[in-house]
């Protein structure tokens, strides 16, 4: 599985490794990601996720995972995410 958070989409950046004679090399900065299981209230089940600790903390801001996709639009989801903001909408319908 490749290092990329399942909700939002943030996943490793690249950068430089600078050595006291200035010399660069190439390196990429991991996202911190965490296995978590989250409540979806409207499923009724836990959806284990593979996120980043930020997204953790926006999504018990936001009041839940139930939440964090009923109020982010489509565009910023990941497709993972997409499948389950469709299924809580058509238990919610």
């Amino acid at each position: 599985m490749s290092m990329k958070c399942e909700l939002t989409g943030k996943k490793y950046q690249s950068g430089n490794n600078v050595s006291h004679a200035k010399n660069r090399t190439k390196r990429r900065f991991l996202p911190n990601l965490q296995k978590i299981s989250f409540l979806s209230e409207k499923l009724g089940k836990q959806i284990q996720l593979k996120v980043a600790t930020s997204t953790i903390r926006t999504v018990e801001k936001k009041g839940g995972l139930d939440e964090f996709l009923l109020n982010t639009s489509n565009v910023k989801l990941p497709p993972s995410a997409l499948k389950i903001k469709k299924l809580i909408l058509s238990k919610t319908n």
